[in-house]
């Protein structure tokens, strides 16, 4: 008698497991409405980030900004979401649908991942992440930050959290030194 009920249990796990993960991604636009939504109740900009699971400097750039001296300070002025894209064929169903369309409207279909986007609690985008000449506007092609890790990005990444966020220099000085720990490695 055990034995069967040990057996349905394992089976009504296998189940319920390959059912959750046969769970199509959720499309770019039921992402971004969410982040908006919850940025407009607490009052913050949407961070958004497109990524891909094989992209080792996506994985750092989330692993930067969730790091005990910077995820704080992003949690307060952002509510961060994240898109997947240009996935490799055996993680195709990884990918938002829309979001290839929403990065390549937002000029950043050619730059590579990591792309982010900073949008007010409209959708609107305020900043992305091409460094330009100052004065630039965004529909300017830029140079992609991504992760950013050499001097010139940091400035630039500081530049925008400051224009986009109520972050103190103190607390940018904090981030600026924690994207740095990766310079030349």
């Amino acid at each position: 008698m055990k034995i069967k009920q040990v057996l349905l249990t394992v089976c009504a796990l296998l189940f319920f497991a390959t059912s959750y993960a046969q769970e199509p991604a959720k499309s770019a636009d039921v992402i971004l409405k969410a982040a908006t939504k919850q940025a407009a109740k607490e009052k913050k900009k949407v961070f958004v980030i497109f990524h891909a699971s094989w992209c080792g400097w996506c994985h750092k750039l989330d692993t930067a900004m969730n790091d005990a001296s910077c995820k704080k300070l992003f949690n307060d002025n952002y509510v961060t979401c994240h898109l997947t894209v240009l996935e490799n064929d055996k993680n195709k169903a990884l990918e938002n649908p829309g979001a290839m369309d929403y990065l390549k409207e937002n000029g950043g279909d050619q730059q590579g991942i990591p792309f982010w986007l900073v949008l007010d609690q409209d959708g609107k985008v305020l900043a992305d992440s091409q460094i330009r000449p100052d004065g630039a506007p965004l529909t300017t092609p830029g140079q992609n930050i991504g992760y950013p890790g050499s001097t010139e990005e940091i400035a630039a990444f500081q530049k925008v959290l400051r224009k986009t966020s109520k972050l103190t220099e103190a607390q940018l000085s904090l981030i600026g030194e924690r994207f740095s720990a990766l310079k030349g490695k």
